[in-house]
């Protein structure tokens, strides 16, 4: 959708920071945005703004008031991105710690039983999951994901079910091959089984690609990393169910029922999600007539969407007279050529040179890219399919078909 309104597509870049360059290394290509997507200027300024306010929450004065009511806007600014009208959104660390907290917490207080995730998962909600069911004495259950599309299914999910299943665990989009999974799906196939468990997301990848959806997953937690999301480092975004809240949560004693956040959290990484809100509203008014905020959202993470597909439909099937890279002799496609949950990612391999010696050769020419290894991170996507490594090339919806024929342009000479 973007690549035909250039002024549009202007706009958008215009509102990123190092675009089209690195501070480091000059003109380049940033086709690495499943390690970290590129933040908005407006985070830039807010970030600052914040970093340099002294006072804290919780005190009667002028400053205190303002930045409790600047992390209330948050909040509901978070509702309203992820729609979820009830629960309690909060910040931590990082997704990776929220996602073990979330976990914990389920897999502690939950009853006796079982617990189960699938084999596709990033170790954020695995290694959690694993740990703590061992830790509580539970079962885990390890449903297997389909190597040919990068997936695990619904059905997958329902042959390994049990009535004693308290916690399950779900991947929305994997950071290796960038295929979603059916949360919806699978959070259905679960409770048809298992009616009472406990589910929990990790949309840390899928967050900048397409639209999340509290209110339809019938879920109880989601965790989101916001540098994924054109924020920036330093901190993590949890969403928990009533129901999830309700259990014995690791909070001072005598404080607040219910509160998550242990120590001041800091308002500026509240305030930066609010610019996140505020872009996508942007957008959304840019490609809709939409005048509601939530629409306009809705709209945004659709025509992002429709923009990513076009740009990956232009790496793996060619553009113009340049040859996509499933097209180059040699070249293996994860999560297959022509997968319909793909959200903007594509890892390949290529018979004649190896994965971290291709990232080399497309950095040198001002294309970053990534070499996924089959380690703690990948292995569980790479090992089975007989792969030691294998490049990831990933973009947002700021990147433009001008990248993706660069890349192309620096494959066939790499390939040839």
């Amino acid at each position: 959708m973007f690549t035909e309104n250039t002024k549009l597509m202007s706009a958008i870049r215009d509102r990123f920071a190092h675009v089209d360059s690195c501070p480091f290394q000059g003109p380049r290509v940033f086709f690495e945005n499943a390690g970290g997507a590129l933040t908005l200027n407006t985070v830039v300024e807010t970030s600052t703004k914040f970093a340099a306010i002294p006072d804290n929450q919780g005190r009667d004065n002028p400053a205190s008031h303002a930045l409790v009511d600047i992390i209330k806007q948050a909040r509901a600014d978070m509702a309203l991105f992820f729609n979820a009208p009830d629960g309690q959104f909060f910040v931590g660390e990082s997704g990776t710690e929220l996602s073990f907290r979330l976990i914990r917490t389920a897999v502690m207080g939950s009853a006796p039983g079982a617990v189960i995730g699938s084999t596709v998962e990033h170790p954020a909600s695995r290694s959690a999951a694993q740990h703590w069911a061992d830790v509580a004495g539970k079962p885990y259950i390890s449903v297997p994901h389909d190597n040919a599309t990068g997936q695990v299914t619904p059905d997958a999910y329902a042959a390994l079910m049990t009535p004693e299943v308290r916690v399950a665990t779900i991947l929305h989009t994997s950071p290796v091959t960038g295929i979603a999974n059916d949360v919806a799906g699978i959070s259905a196939a679960i409770r048809t089984i298992a009616p009472d468990a406990y589910i929990f997301v990790d949309g840390i990848q899928h967050a900048s690609h397409g639209h999340i959806d509290i209110a339809s997953y019938d879920i109880d937690g989601y965790v989101i990393s916001p540098y994924k999301l054109f924020s920036r480092h330093g901190y993590g975004i949890a969403w928990a169910s009533e129901r999830l809240t309700a259990l014995p949560i690791e909070t001072l004693a005598n404080g607040p029922a219910g509160n998550w956040e242990m120590g001041t959290r800091d308002t500026g990484a509240y305030a930066t999600f609010s610019d996140v809100v505020r872009y996508f509203d942007w957008l959304g008014s840019q490609v809709s007539d939409a005048t509601a905020p939530r629409a306009r959202i809705e709209a945004a993470a659709a025509a992002i969407h429709d923009h990513e597909q076009q740009l990956t439909n232009a790496l793996l099937f060619g553009t113009g007279n340049l040859a996509g890279l499933a097209d180059l002799a040699g070249v293996k496609i994860l999560g297959g050529t022509d997968n319909p949950d793909r959200e903007g990612l594509v890892s390949f391999t290529l018979d004649a040179l190896p994965a971290a010696d291709i990232v080399t050769q497309l950095n040198a020419q001002g294309i970053r890219t990534h070499v996924r290894k089959a380690d703690h991170y990948s292995g569980n996507i790479l090992t089975p399919l007989g792969l030691d490594a294998a490049v990831r090339v990933s973009l947002c919806h700021y990147n433009s078909m001008d990248e993706v024929r660069a890349l192309l342009t620096a494959m066939k000479d790499i390939a040839a």
